[in-house]
Formats: structure tokens, sequence, C-alpha cells
């Protein structure tokens, strides 16, 4: 660790990521603040081809059965629009988003919404969490609304915007499952098993629960969570930190803004 200056930075730490979209990134990161970095991709987005009930909603908005919908993810936003265009019109979509309030989570759906050429009525600050969410539309008067979903169901946002006497409709576009390739999610279970890291850094709320799983594959799971709670934790936001709270980890801190960049940062600041 000699070429770091130990004030610094993360002076030669051994740093864990999770992150799969923007593993690439994430290493660059890294190491430019002075980490040795082991970028482990941990989940892909699998569309829910079969997607009956996607289309029944379709029906349903395209009949004015809405007047509200609450997009969660650029990602979902765009698979939505796709998945919608194979049977109705290009352009249906973005016709009859135009005739309800839309309500975006944060920048990613908005700029998905941006490509249709809408923008939103509504878009949540950060952290960009159901909370915000909530918060956000208040006082809005519709009460027939849609959810695009992302990875997995949002409870939380559903019962409050229901507990206002909204009527809500979940709708799903993908689910996370494990990479093609999860020889480097298995390594490095076995690495936190082994005690092999100083800094975990999370990104999204799914990367734990896909680690514990091929750890419990590997029947290396306590191994891997007490690896992980000698590490440094560090959570892009609230909804990750609930997510390893459920596993009983417990985040050393989240950085002041949901976004990469800041999350290895400020980590390194520490």
């Amino acid at each position: 660790m000699g070429r770091y200056n130990l004030d610094m930075a993360f002076a030669g730490r051994r740093v864990l990521c999770l992150e799969s979209r923007r593993a690439v990134e994430m290493e660059e990161l890294i190491r430019k603040q002075g980490g040795e970095p082991f970028v482990a991709p941990s989940m892909r987005e699998v569309p829910i081809e079969e997607n009956e009930s996607a289309f029944r909603f379709a029906d349903r908005l395209y009949a004015g059965a809405f007047d509200m919908m609450i997009l969660l993810t650029g990602v979902g936003t765009r698979q939505l629009n796709r998945l919608l265009a194979t049977r109705y019109s290009e352009a249906a979509f973005a016709d009859a988003l135009r005739r309800i309030t839309v309500v975006a989570r944060g920048p990613k759906p908005t700029a998905a919404l941006r490509e249709m050429g809408l923008t939103p009525a509504i878009v949540a600050p950060e952290p960009n969490t159901w909370r915000e969410l909530l918060r956000a539309t208040e006082f809005c008067p519709e009460r027939r609304i849609a959810v695009q979903e992302y990875g997995r169901t949002n409870p939380e946002l559903l019962e409050g915007l229901r507990g206002r006497g909204a009527e809500v409709t979940a709708v799903r576009v993908y689910h996370w499952d494990l990479p093609a390739d999860t020889g480097p999610l298995r390594e490095a279970a076995h690495r936190l098993a082994a005690g092999q890291f100083d800094i975990a850094l999370f990104t999204t709320a799914a990367q734990i629960g896909h680690l514990a799983r091929v750890a419990r594959e590997e029947g290396i799971a306590e191994a891997a969570l007490d690896g992980l709670r000698n590490c440094m934790i560090v959570s892009i936001g609230p909804t990750t930190t609930e997510a390893l709270e459920e596993f009983g980890l417990r985040p050393e801190f989240e950085p002041s803004h949901p976004k990469m960049g800041f999350l290895v940062k400020e980590a390194a600041e520490r």
C-alpha cells in the first residue's frame, strides 16, 4: 500500500461492489480513489415475456380507466412502451399518458419519458424512494392509479396509495434474476467468507438477496454475512439500506446523493 497516501482515499483497501449494468464504471471509480476493486455483477433484468397482465392494463388505460400513472424505473418505462407497441400502435402508450397525470420516481424514468416526447407532471425528489413518491403525490386528487413496478413489488408504496382511498393497479414488466455468469458473484461470496474485503458498496436493493442466495448454494451463507459485518458497508440509499437490514446488516452511511460517483467518493473520504 506504499504507493497510496494513507490519509486519503481508499489507500489500497479491498473494495467489493455488486453493480451489474455499470460494473466497468464502478471499477474505474474505485480505482481512481485508490481502492483495489472486485466488482461482481449480481443481477440481470429479465423481461416478463408472456405478460398478458400488461396488455390487460393497456386495454384499461386506453379506455380511460386511470387518471394517474407512476413510473418507477427508466428501464421499465422503455420495456413497457416496447411491449405495448407489439400489439398496439407505437404512439398509443405515449398518447394515453398525455391524457393523465404522469409521476416519475426520479431522473431515469424522466429521461425515458422525454424519449417518448413526454414531461412528467411530478418528479419525486432525492433519494427517490417510495416515501418521496407518497409525499410528492399527497395532495393529488387522482384515485385511479397505475404503478409500473421494478424487480420486486413495493408493498409500502401500494399500501400508502390505497390508504388514501386510491384504486391501485401494479404493472410488472420485468424481474430480477441472477446474472448469466454467476462465477464472479460466487467468488465474491467465498472471498467474503474468508475475510478478504475491507469495504462493500451496495448500489441497489436486490444485490444483497442475490449474494445471500449464491452463498447459501455454496454452503457459506453465515460466513459470507459475517464477512460483510466485518466490512465498512455503504448503501446508495434508503431502499437498499432496508434490504441490507433484512439480513441484519447495518450500513455505515448513505451518500449525500444517491449516485454512484458520490457513493464511491464519500466512501473513500470516510
